[in-house]
């Protein structure tokens, strides 16, 4: 079965949405959200993510989860939340997506349906990229407010950006494409979709 270019947009579509959550999910699990080098014992690094703080000695770990919830900053509440609602908007946006895709054959189904379940998957997708892009970057803001802070001596160190910050940017950059190319699939027109089945078989 040749692939229409619906098609083709569909699937471009769901492999980058699929990136995107992944990418998503790991950054949510990533303690490196924020990193701390102390100048007086350069071979000891803070770490600090969403769920817990680690202190790095000479390759070896230490972790401590966070005992309250309320006691966390006010950007790392919200990002919990934030990245935890991200991963359902974008699984659900898989599923409804992969169910609208040309991929996926019932004929029960009809056009009309599986185009707005197209429709309606890559508006999830987008939904989500937004959820993962607002708490890293706002956590990212915070960072660069609490750096450049002249209230706090320059001797005490200061906290700067974490590998799962750009991990969580590139994941919602791939969440925003794959929504979008889900949307434009959904846009084209029926013709489009149904160009492989007027092709004539060869026997």
């Amino acid at each position: 079965m040749a692939w229409s270019f619906r098609g083709k947009a569909q699937l471009g579509g769901l492999l980058l949405s699929l990136l995107g959550w992944v990418c998503s999910c790991v950054t949510t699990i990533l303690p490196q959200w924020k990193t701390l080098n102390l100048e007086l014992n350069e071979m000891e690094t803070w770490i600090m993510g969403l769920w817990e703080v680690c202190v790095n000695q000479e390759d070896v770990a230490v972790c401590k989860a966070f005992e309250s919830f309320l006691s966390l900053p006010q950007e790392l509440q919200v990002s919990r939340i934030l990245m935890v609602a991200s991963h359902g908007l974008g699984l659900l946006g898989l599923l409804l997506s992969g169910f609208g895709s040309e991929c996926f054959q019932f004929r029960r189904i009809r056009w009309v349906f599986k185009r707005r379940l197209c429709l309606l998957g890559g508006t999830l997708e987008a939904s989500a990229s937004a959820t993962t892009l607002f708490p890293v970057s706002w956590v990212a803001y915070a960072t660069i407010q609490d750096f450049w802070d002249n209230s706090i001596p320059e001797i005490v160190p200061r906290w700067e950006f974490g590998d799962a910050l750009y991990l969580g940017w590139a994941a919602g950059i791939f969440l925003a494409l794959g929504g979008l190319f889900l949307i434009f699939s959904a846009c084209l027109g029926k013709e489009d979709s149904l160009t492989y089945r007027s092709r004539p078989e060869l026997r």
